[in-house]
């Protein structure tokens, strides 16, 4: 028989280990997210596989705020983040600090996550565009490459807080 972990029996790290915890060098550009659900949901997830940042651009929403938090569950305090007027101010700033920029979206010539490959130590960045119109094409522009979730039903698009979930299990999950 399989017993339910009670919270105090997972070992997860208290919020100042988590702040001095060697971070996965990954960045998560959120670029125009509208929903401060799946605001809170990028940042839970952040702290579940501990993410170096979230860089919020344009139209999403900020912290703090009682509708991020509903789904962040605390995770906009351990997760570092910044706010950037737009998302190609985002990816210069990550540019300069040398990390490699991949947009999650549906493309000509995108790399289907399950081929994806990166090293540990390298500094990767993932850009999350909106909820209808997905990633801009001027940031898409910009971008290294495109990486693309294969989907195989009549619908063509995930949730947002779905493709970040996916997207950090594939690529950290090799790290383990």
């Amino acid at each position: 028989m399989n017993r339910k972990l009670k919270n105090e029996e997972l070992n997860r790290l208290t919020l100042e280990e988590f702040k001095s915890s060697q971070k996965q060098p990954i960045v998560l550009v959120l670029d125009n997210v509208r929903s401060l659900n799946n605001v809170g949901s990028a940042f839970r997830t952040a702290d579940a596989f501990l993410i170096e940042e979230i860089l919020l651009c344009g139209v999403t929403g900020t912290p703090p705020n009682k509708e991020i938090e509903k789904t962040a569950l605390g995770a906009t305090t351990s997760v570092k983040w910044q706010y950037f007027k737009t998302t190609l101010e985002a990816l210069q700033y990550l540019k300069e600090k040398n990390y490699s920029v991949y947009a999650i979206e549906q493309a000509e010539n995108s790399i289907a996550l399950n081929k994806f490959t990166t090293q540990k130590n390298e500094r990767t960045a993932f850009v999350f565009g909106n909820e209808v119109y997905g990633v801009e094409q001027e940031v898409i522009n910009t971008c290294q490459a495109v990486v693309e979730i294969p989907q195989i039903g009549t619908k063509h698009s995930l949730n947002i807080s779905v493709s970040l979930g996916i997207v950090l299990w594939e690529v950290v999950r090799k790290f383990f």
